[in-house]
């Protein structure tokens, strides 16, 4: 990592003690660690006796720190962090959506901490292929930018600094330098990461263990039941590559 580390707002987390490698769920933009993915995959783990970590980045849920001042290298520190901390070892990182960019971004820069990788609906790269040109201008121009959410009643802020740091830390441009284990699901309805873009980051990746799941009926959310066994059964596998 080239930048340096801003100060970091302190975490909340859950932590379930059981055998390794360690299962971090990372949440996708602007979402927590009380999402359905989050708490499935905890359930699974208990059952199974497996260690599984989630937890809140900075200005997001139960976490300190104000939305608006964070930035994806703030949430990649987030990341390291919790892993240095609490992970006992190299971890099964899971990144859901914004989380699957982040997960490949720790896993490029930090191989020491990550044993393997589970994408769902990974975004890589969204500040570049997320935003019209329209928005873009206007979070240039006024520092930036709202949606309204499908997820839930307050609209979704998108500001400079965030932008900013996204685009700095794009990824799909060429080989990206990574050799573990990724399993990569991905909804063929989504309408917010194309699945298309999945597919090339399958391409991309050095490492020959790469597999994806198209789900066909899938949207962004794969939070049905059928969607969580999918990725139940894409961390198993990682856990038997190692």
């Amino acid at each position: 990592m080239t930048d340096t580390p801003e100060p970091r707002p302190a975490l909340a987390y859950h932590l379930t003690p059981g055998t390794g490698p360690t299962i971090v769920f990372l949440p996708g933009y602007a979402s927590d660690m009380t999402g359905t993915k989050a708490l499935a995959l905890e359930a699974w783990a208990k059952q199974n006796g497996r260690a599984f970590l989630r937890f809140d980045y900075g200005g997001c849920g139960q976490s300190e720190g104000a939305f608006e001042d964070q930035t994806l290298t703030g949430w990649r520190d987030d990341v390291v962090a919790m892993l240095e901390r609490l992970a006992g070892g190299p971890a099964v990182l899971v990144g859901s959506s914004l989380g699957g960019w982040l997960m490949l971004l720790v896993a490029r820069d930090r191989p020491d901490l990550v044993a393997g990788l589970v994408g769902v609906a990974p975004a890589p790269d969204f500040t570049d292929w997320g935003f019209t040109t329209d928005e873009k201008l206007k979070i240039l121009g006024e520092g930036r930018v709202t949606r309204a959410s499908p997820y839930g009643p307050e609209p979704t802020l998108y500001t400079n600094a965030f932008w900013t740091s996204g685009e700095a830390n794009r990824l799909m441009f060429g080989q990206i330098a990574i050799d573990v284990p990724v399993r990569l699901v991905q909804g063929q309805l989504d309408r917010d990461v194309p699945w298309t873009r999945t597919a090339r980051l399958a391409e991309l990746l050095r490492s020959a263990d790469v597999q994806t799941v198209l789900v066909k009926d899938g949207d962004h959310r794969l939070s049905r039941d059928a969607d969580i066994a999918a990725i139940v059964r894409a961390v198993e596998d990682v856990i038997a590559r190692l």
